[in-house]
């Protein structure tokens, strides 16, 4: 058996998948091992490709359509995209569509590799096979977390922040590129430094290219920008999202625990408080992040919000008939390498979630949104996203569906106050997701039968008639000390 190293079975883990119903026994990454010497066979060649990155969050993402062509003499299935091993394992939310035919997304899963490669790939799966001479158009998305250093690295608690973008003017293919074209988007038209290449500059967009000879597969030109983003980057290393159904109280229980940090540059100079407080009459723009937004959906009640020490008081919740809005404010400024762990949680009407079919097993369809949490114009990022899905007790037959790439996927059974068999509990694990997954719901279904509804009435109206009955045979007890006659 080849020897694969840590690292090699950690980037193994990212590889995105699917889960249409119950993925509970499928692999979650391919099992081929490619060579350290592995080239994709030149069987396509990109016709015409326009990369569009984003640099207007905290993370990078990035929109390749491409015209691919199959060249060889025999139908095709099989596209392979490439990624450096310093980037491929901060990858997250990849998807293949047909540009030109709505539909689901193709599938895409990251071949394991041989850790000496310095390239790994992606490889994505057509559902019908292109025949030769047959042109196709794809629309490739994805975002890279956790790759943009900010320049200088240390600034005044008032100083303007300046981050920095490392990329090549080529688009990474495996294939040949006839004509290309590359663009950047950045938050403000103040970008001082651009090294390698020889951009339009319109506004706060760069042009590199077009790009009309051709271009050989695997081909790079380095180039970087240094560019301003005055606000924090943040970052969840790790968020537990546990979503807890009851359908006797008809309630929807969601809580949310978060350990947050900020990616951007360091103080130079020890936190000024008095300086802080000064500077929020006017409230310039600072790489601190003072404040969060949570929007949930209408309806929502009883909000809370803790952290390590306790209650934090400093948040308001605004609810109407059109909105329900939770602003957070955290118990200090967190600046470029500090960090913050906090929960928030909150209630909601079953009947907004959940839906009942009209079936003999008791079917039953639960459909809720897979992230929420902060919506934040500078973005939010999460390195791990663990989702709990707690269904009552009795549920069985459980499946689920969600576009979000995940990299485990596991059914245990939690035991809480008053249960007999446990309630039956679905955790998804998703690595580098952005914020963007907000918009992608998660569909549950499961069956719960009519008999199940009275497990928990019955187990407390024994509980409490074992209770009496234990008090009543202590009472008719005879523990007097004296001589019976």
């Amino acid at each position: 058996m080849r020897y694969i190293s840590f690292l090699a079975v950690y980037i193994a883990l990212l590889a995105p998948s699917i889960s249409a119903d119950s993925n509970l026994s499928e692999p979650l990454s391919s099992q081929q091992i490619l060579p350290d010497n592995f080239k994709p066979p030149q069987v396509f060649q990109n016709v015409n490709l326009l990369r569009n990155t984003n640099l207007e969050k905290g993370y990078v993402r990035e929109t390749v359509n491409v015209v691919i062509e199959n060249i060889d003499f025999k139908p095709q299935t099989e596209y392979y995209i490439p990624f450096s091993v310093d980037v491929v394992g901060n990858v997250g939310g990849l998807e293949v569509r047909d540009k030109k035919t709505p539909g689901p997304s193709f599938k895409t899963e990251l071949v394991e590799y041989d850790p000496y490669s310095p390239t790994q790939f992606f490889r994505t799966t057509f559902p019908q096979p292109l025949s030769p001479k047959t042109q196709l158009t794809l629309s490739i998305t994805y975002h890279i977390l956790s790759t943009l250093t900010p320049l200088p690295f240390k600034i005044g608690q008032g100083d303007r922040q300046y981050l920095r973008h490392t990329f090549s003017t080529y688009t990474p293919s495996a294939y040949p590129t006839l004509k290309q074209k590359t663009k950047l988007k950045f938050p403000s038209p103040d970008v001082p430094d651009a090294i390698g290449g020889s951009p339009e500059r319109q506004g706060s967009t760069f042009t590199y290219g077009p790009y009309n000879d051709l271009v050989p597969a695997g081909a790079l030109e380095p180039a970087s920008v240094r560019y301003e983003f005055t606000k924090p980057v943040i970052h969840a290393t790790l968020l537990e999202r546990d979503i807890e159904i009851s359908h006797w109280g008809g309630n929807l229980a969601t809580e949310e625990r978060y350990w947050l940090t900020n990616q951007g540059a360091h103080l130079k100079d020890n936190f000024n408080r008095v300086q802080w407080a000064a500077a929020q009459y006017y409230k310039p723009p600072t790489s601190a992040l003072r404040d969060l937004n949570v929007p949930l959906k209408v309806g929502s009640l009883n909000p809370y919000f803790t952290d390590d020490i306790g209650n934090v008081s400093t948040s308001r919740f605004r609810s109407n008939k059109r909105e329900a809005n939770l602003e957070l404010k955290p118990r200090y400024p967190v600046f470029g390498g500090w960090k913050y762990s906090f929960r928030i949680g909150w209630d909601a009407d079953l009947k907004s979630f959940l839906r009942v079919l009209k079936s003999a097993e008791g079917g039953h369809v639960l459909k809720v949104p897979f992230l929420e949490g902060p919506k934040m114009g500078e973005g939010v990022s999460y390195g791990k996203v663990e989702l709990q899905v707690v269904l009552p007790e009795g549920a069985k037959n459980v499946k689920f569906e969600t576009e979000v790439p995940l990299v485990k996927v596991e059914e245990t059974v939690r035991r809480t106050f008053m249960d007999t068999v446990g309630r039956t509990t679905l955790k998804l694990t998703a690595c580098n997701v952005a914020d963007e997954a907000r918009d992608k719901p998660l569909i549950v279904t499961y069956d719960y039968p009519f008999s199940a509804a009275f497990r928990k009435p019955v187990t407390i109206f024994l509980g409490i008639a074992a209770v009496f009955l234990t008090a009543w045979g202590i009472g008719r007890l005879d523990v007097s000390i004296g001589k019976q006659s």
